[in-house]
C-alpha cells in the first residue's frame, strides 16, 4: 500500500517544525543547554511520528513488503508559565538579617 494521501496530509499543513520538540523551562540548569526557539502566533504545529516503517531481507525474486510510516499533527498552544508569591511586610522587615526574604520566596 502506497503512502495515502491523508497521512501525506499531515506532513505539509500550516508551518512545520522539523525534528523533535521539547518542552523546557528557561531556568532549569540543566535544560539550560537544550535550544529554545522562539515564535510568533498562537501555537507551534509539529509532527509526532507514530510507527516506523519496517524492512525485511529478501530473496532474488521475491515480492517485497511494502511499508510507510504513519504521522500524528499535534500542536503545542502558548501558554504563561508563572507563579504568585506574597510575603507579609512584617516579616520582610524583621526577618532579613541572614537572607533577604522576598528573594528567597520568589
Amino acid at each position: 500500500m502506497a503512502l495515502t494521501l491523508a497521512e501525506a496530509a499531515k506532513l505539509s499543513n500550516d508551518v512545520l517544525l522539523k525534528g523533535v520538540v521539547e518542552t523546557v523551562i528557561k531556568d532549569s540548569p540543566v535544560l539550560q543547554r537544550i535550544p529554545i526557539i522562539e515564535i510568533q502566533g498562537n501555537g507551534l504545529t509539529y509532527n509526532k511520528e507514530n510507527a516506523l516503517p519496517t524492512v525485511s531481507f529478501y530473496d532474488v525474486g521475491d515480492t517485497w513488503a511494502e511499508s510507510t510510516p504513519t504521522f500524528t499533527q499535534v500542536t503545542a498552544v502558548l501558554r504563561i508559565l508563572g507563579g504568585d508569591a506574597d510575603v507579609d511586610n512584617f516579616v520582610k522587615s524583621t526577618r532579613q538579617n541572614i537572607q533577604d526574604i522576598e528573594a528567597a520566596v520568589i
